[in-house]
């Protein structure tokens, strides 16, 4: 199914749920197959791999089904060729964005996978890093950049704020990228809003990375700052706004030590 969903074909999540339940006969229900659906989403993160759409990842997994994940990724190179063309393709601005259901409510908090899990998915032979890469397609993330301006500028002309929507401003181009946010907005109380973007063409609940200086920002400027995650890109792209201290909201991994001598 993932391998289709990247390809950009269409296919009936039932009708491969139909042949699971077929397979079990009758030993689970329909409703423990979608659940197991939604902790593989979960396991497939861990190893850093998109999961598929609608599958909310649910972290209370055994590690023999990260074990069964690990030998299957390890088992289809072809989806992993299909990973790669997916997160380095290239974006572009959307010329007639919908953004009237753009926004959604932010996803519930979700527990944490158990030390013995994430420790081995570390380790494991099938971890890759294409969220990671994902995240440093910049293509991606100034086309992502581009749709909040355009937001930004479209939710104030549509409350009578023509003038506030005239000075919406993509800093992270005319500043440059180094101020902890990337697009400098107002509510419509007419306060300045400073908005840090997060793009990915995957599912709602995918991990994102923040900088040092991101979460600094949000900290010392909470009052200002907002992250916009958009998700979806490349279907039809939404986003969910998290205020204030990222901390606050989200679990903070650290992925990456810069070595000194």
């Amino acid at each position: 199914m993932l391998t289709l969903e990247l390809a950009g074909q269409r296919y009936r999540k039932s009708t491969y749920r139909e042949q699971v339940l077929a397979q079990l006969s009758g030993q689970r229900s329909a409703g423990a197959v979608e659940f197991k659906y939604c902790n593989i989403s979960a396991v497939m993160q861990l190893l850093q791999y998109p999961s598929i759409q609608g599958y909310k990842p649910r972290n209370n997994f055994q590690k023999s089904l990260l074990q069964e994940v690990e030998q299957q990724v390890m088992r289809h190179p072809h989806l992993a060729a299909t990973v790669q063309a997916a997160v380095t393709l290239p974006a572009h601005t959307l010329p007639h964005p919908a953004f009237d259901h753009a926004w959604q409510a932010a996803p519930e908090a979700t527990h944490q996978v158990s030390e013995t899990n994430a420790a081995y998915a570390v380790r494991s032979p099938a971890r890759r890093d294409y969220l990671a890469q994902e995240a440093r397609n910049q293509a991606l993330g100034l086309a992502g950049e581009e749709f909040v301006v355009g937001y930004e500028r479209w939710k104030l002309q549509r409350h009578g704020l023509p003038g506030l929507a005239d000075r919406v401003e993509h800093v992270a181009v005319t500043l440059g990228d180094g101020l902890g946010f990337d697009v400098r907005s107002f509510d419509l109380d007419g306060q300045e809003c400073w908005i840090e973007v997060k793009t990915t063409s995957f599912a709602k609940n995918t991990p994102f990375y923040v900088t040092h200086n991101e979460l600094a920002t949000s900290q010392a400027e909470a009052e200002k700052f907002q992250l916009y995650r958009v998700f979806e890109f490349r279907r039809q792209p939404k986003f969910f706004a998290l205020p204030g201290n990222i901390a606050s909201h989200c679990t903070l991994d650290p992925v990456t030590y810069r070595a000194s001598l």
